[in-house]
Order: C-alpha cells, then structure tokens, then sequence
C-alpha cells in the first residue's frame, strides 16, 4: 500500500472537496467527476499504445 509523509497539492484539493460535501449525493458526485477523470486517462493510455503497436486485436484476443 501506498504510503504518504505529506500530500501534495492536488489531493489536499481532493480532501477538502470531499470534507466539504453536505450529503451522499454530493459526493457521489464528486466521485464519479474522479472516476470520469481515471477513465479518460486510461482510454488515452490504451489509445497511445495502440497508435504505437504496443496494444492491437491480437494481444486483446
């Protein structure tokens, strides 16, 4: 497991955000704003290493 001394800038965003959330439906929100951001990343990914031959019909049958 990943272990953290000091967090950076971005997930002391992330804390406060969720913190700040006043019900269930808030933060769903909010998560599904962070998976959306993690799906996206990984299409890129999985694009790149197609473009790049890396990933192709083959490898994924």
């Amino acid at each position: 497991m990943l272990q953290l001394n000091t967090m950076n800038e971005a997930q002391m965003m992330i804390l406060e955000s969720f913190a700040g959330a006043t019900d269930e439906q808030e933060i769903n929100d909010l998560m599904d704003v962070l998976r959306l951001f993690y799906a996206r990343r990984l299409e890129q990914e999985m694009n790149r290493l197609w473009d790049d031959g890396t990933l192709n019909q083959v490898v994924l049958d």
